[in-house]
């Protein structure tokens, strides 16, 4: 049995920011899916449901997803803001242009969303204000160091608070989604990322030690399946 003691440091293939194609289209689809087949999208609005509780009367948003892919998450708040009457000004951030290119076409209907190409260490990215940031099966990336210089950041930009959607590192997600992209899917982006981001992911007490040394201490991590960490950060 696999090793998972420990984080991995292995680059995944979607951290070349210069994919693109075919392939990258089929992998950002096939993503989508797989959020809403096992409910990840609606455990990073649950989330938002909880830091906008906090605020009472609120009729204006402005949220930050980092690592937004197509965009998908992003529509879904528009949604949910309109149907509760809130103003939203959503961003989504991503440093591959090309995957910028694919939501800004997906979505160039709604006024309520807009993409930056902008890497997620860019000193203008860390001057920007929002009142929500969200970071779903994105913090993964980054290693423990890099990680608690970021929540550091976001915490400082984030009036509202932070709501982080990854995974939990454990043997049976590791085996499971090797065996499910195996059969089910197109891309081999895939197939080679699953695996490897599972290794890459957190165990509830490397999340708390992060979180120690950001300096965060008002938050609330949950375990949600499919092996899912939800965490829930209150600005000050």
């Amino acid at each position: 049995m696999i090793d998972l003691s420990q984080r991995s440091n292995e680059a995944e293939q979607m951290d070349n920011l210069q994919c693109k194609g075919e392939e990258v289209e089929q992998t950002l689809h096939e993503l989508e899916v797989i959020n809403k087949l096992l409910g990840g999208n609606q455990l990073t609005m649950s989330g938002i449901s909880e830091l906008v509780d906090t605020v009472p009367s609120i009729t204006r948003l402005r949220v930050y997803d980092l690592g937004c892919g197509r965009g998908d998450m992003l529509e879904m708040i528009s949604k949910w803001a309109n149907n509760k009457g809130i103003t939203a000004q959503l961003t989504g951030i991503d440093a591959n242009p090309n995957i910028i290119r694919i939501a800004k076409a997906r979505h160039e209907n709604n006024t309520d969303i807009r993409f930056e190409v902008k890497n997620i260490f860019d000193p203008d990215l860390a001057r920007e204000k929002a009142d929500i940031i969200l970071a779903t099966l994105f913090t993964h990336h980054f290693t423990d160091d890099q990680l608690s210089f970021l929540l550091r950041q976001w915490n400082m930009q984030a009036s509202i608070g932070i709501v982080i959607n990854d995974l939990h590192r454990h043997w049976l997600a590791y085996y499971s989604i090797g065996l499910l992209t195996h059969y089910f899917s197109k891309s081999g982006m895939v197939k080679n990322d699953g695996p490897v981001s599972v290794r890459r992911s957190f165990s509830k007490n490397e999340w708390k030690h992060i979180l120690k040394n950001a300096g965060i201490s008002h938050y609330k991590i949950t375990w949600h399946w499919a092996f899912r960490w939800k965490l829930v950060i209150f600005s000050k």
